[in-house]
């Protein structure tokens, strides 16, 4: 028989012949995979930065609304500057935004409001004889202390001017609870204040309802809440008279 020509010529075994075309074709596939992660990072590098957010949103980051940074309308100050840095950007896009009477004058009467109730709240700290009157006194104190820190910025950012002193009539509530004690401080107190908190609260309302200031609506919410907490604790003491929910309702009530 005559050999196999091939094998003689070459010196090679068929068997690692096959071995080493085995080995090439791997090292070429293991290229092939390389290149391909290759193109998919260079791909997604060239996505721009903030197109798709997490969890598949689009231009929000996760968690957030249309317009705001996620905090939504939140009650308390905890989300107050973070809100506050959202609307004045939101401001500052879309150009100067209108500022009526009806807002300076909202703007004014918030600042009043904590110019005599502040003080109010600490008297409340040394002559009330009733633990929830010191409670109510506290929320006054923590609620308009904020308010008027808020209002103040504000104010600055819109051009409007405040005053440093509150009304006569308010000077004259805190006068009359500095001469009271007791039970007397108390009831005087919890109506006084639920009172004016009722009467703010129904402006408050028209107020947020009509602006068309940005500013302004997050004022005007961050009021409504601190407002409804000092009824509410003002309510707590016990101590206020259908008379005074009955005087509320009629300064509230349009006129027929």
């Amino acid at each position: 028989m005559r050999p196999k020509r091939h094998s003689a010529e070459t010196g090679i075994p068929i068997r690692t012949i096959a071995v080493i075309a085995a080995v090439c074709a791997v090292i070429a596939t293991a290229l092939l995979m390389t290149r391909g992660g290759d193109d998919d990072q260079t791909a997604n590098a060239q996505v721009p930065a903030g197109v798709v957010a997490q969890n598949g949103g689009y231009g929000q980051s996760a968690g957030s609304g249309y317009g705001h940074s996620g905090s939504g309308h939140t009650g308390g100050s905890a989300d107050s500057g973070g809100a506050a840095a959202g609307d004045a950007q939101s401001a500052a896009q879309g150009g100067p935004q209108p500022v009526t009477e009806v807002d300076k004058t909202f703007l004014v009467k918030v600042r009043q409001a904590g110019l005599w109730e502040i003080p109010a709240g600490r008297l409340a700290q040394t002559q009330a004889s009733s633990e929830a009157v010191k409670r109510a006194g506290l929320h006054l104190l923590e609620g308009h202390s904020k308010l008027d820190q808020l209002v103040r910025e504000d104010a600055r950012m819109l051009g409007v001017q405040l005053p440093d002193q509150a009304t006569e009539e308010q000077q004259g509530w805190v006068k009359q609870l500095e001469e009271a004690r007791g039970a007397e401080f108390d009831r005087l107190f919890a109506n006084v204040l639920r009172a004016s908190h009722g009467k703010i609260f129904a402006t408050i309302a028209e107020v947020r309802a009509a602006t068309q200031n940005d500013l302004i609506r997050r004022h005007a919410r961050q009021a409504n809440q601190t407002v409804l907490d000092h009824m509410e604790v003002l309510e707590d003491t016990g101590l206020v008279d259908a008379a005074t929910l009955a005087d509320v309702e009629k300064a509230v009530t349009p006129p027929q």
